[in-house]
């Protein structure tokens, strides 16, 4: 069928807005009409460069919700009419990772960037209208107005569920709050620093501050998203780090935080180095947003990592199960639990993506959405 998608054709580039081919669903593959979009730093990642895709044109966005039109055949388990929240990892529910509880590390997920559809690196869902193989971010493209995608990679939920709320289960909040609760295993009275507050730090904060973190420290330089943070759990806001270590430092008798969750949107080594020097012993860092893939080093003293017994953790949507946590906190939301209606600053049509991701860069928008008619 004929629908229309974001895609970016060269890196760097800019996304524009295509006619797209889409292919009909295979057995165990959904076709969706897409309701939402989180508009997600990863995808802008994407754009820069920062994060090289297998194959150009590339159509973006991995964080949606949208409602199943039709169902592969031989497809049990989903039904034309179901609502659904994608996974931006697919979960084979087979692999080692799956099988131990570790399915945001699902073998599946080394195809994310391929394009291509995970059994067949050849086979791709969408095309341009001459016929050119368009591949899908994380195997969703949730920037498209429909998209197939693999039953590993959907989550059914209830119909009374606002799509335009809960696609941020997809990506953003599993990722903030699952750094704060399942990476840096916050524990009530801890102290916490959180650096950077977008769509995916925004989210720690509220976990570290359900967890019972006693100091719940938002650092980031725009004052819009330090008012955010204070609103939805933080207990202190500072500009910029040094200022967050000093206070963290002040109310630990100088041991310094419990830990620090990197959540800056572009990240490089110099700010996992200040995370590192903000911690106790025995304290940990949790490095959970990206930058360049290519650019490798730490700047830490291989003497404190080892004498201090610190930890530098690694975050992958926050540590989840995302086929049982994005209904837990679908649950979260529906019972107050977790905050989701003030996480979107602002919405577009999918025809202003490019001024969303402007807008982000500007600092404006904890969380841009699109919203698909």
């Amino acid at each position: 069928m004929r629908t229309r998608g974001a895609v970016i054709t060269k890196s760097p580039g800019e996304y524009e807005v295509i006619d797209l081919e889409l292919d009909e669903p295979r057995q165990g593959e959904l076709m969706v009409k897409m309701a939402a979009s989180g508009l997600c730093h990863s995808d802008d990642h994407l754009a820069t460069g920062d994060m090289p895709a297998a194959l150009y044109p590339f159509c973006g966005g991995h964080e949606g919700s949208g409602v199943v039109e039709k169902v592969g055949p031989g497809t049990p388990g989903f039904e034309v009419g179901d609502h659904v929240i994608f996974s931006f990892l697919p979960g084979c529910g087979r692999c080692r990772w799956c099988a131990s509880g570790m399915q945001n590390l699902c073998d599946l997920g080394a195809t994310l960037l391929s394009g291509a559809r995970p059994d067949d690196p050849t086979s791709y869902r969408m095309h341009t209208v001459d016929g050119q193989p368009v591949g899908q971010m994380c195997g969703i493209s949730t920037f498209a107005e429909h998209t197939v995608v693999n039953i590993a990679s959907a989550v059914k939920i209830e119909k009374d569920l606002p799509l335009d709320k809960v696609c941020l289960l997809g990506c953003g909040v599993g990722t903030g709050w699952g750094s704060a609760v399942n990476s840096a295993q916050v524990r009530p009275g801890d102290t916490v620093i959180i650096m950077g507050i977008g769509g995916i730090g925004i989210n720690a904060v509220q976990g570290a501050a359900h967890a019972g973190a006693s100091n719940v420290i938002a650092v980031d330089p725009v004052a819009m998203k330090r008012e955010k943070a204070m609103q939805l759990g933080a207990t202190h806001a500072f500009a910029d780090i040094a200022e967050a270590d000093a206070f963290a430092k002040s109310v630990t008798n100088g041991q310094g935080a419990d830990s620090c969750i990197v959540t800056i949107g572009v990240v490089k080594g110099e700010h996992v180095g200040q995370a590192f020097s903000a911690i106790r012993k025995a304290g940990t860092v949790v490095v959970t947003g990206l930058g360049n893939m290519a650019e490798v080093g730490l700047p830490v003293s291989l003497a404190e990592l080892t004498l201090f017994q610190k930890r530098i953790q690694g975050s992958l949507f926050g540590a989840s199960s995302p086929s049982s946590d994005i209904l837990r906190q679908a649950q979260m939301y529906r019972d107050g639990k977790i905050n989701l209606d003030d996480l979107v600053t602002s919405t577009y049509s999918l025809d202003d993506i490019a001024q969303g991701y402007r807008d982000m860069h500007a600092g404006k928008n904890i969380r841009g959405v699109i919203l698909f008619d």
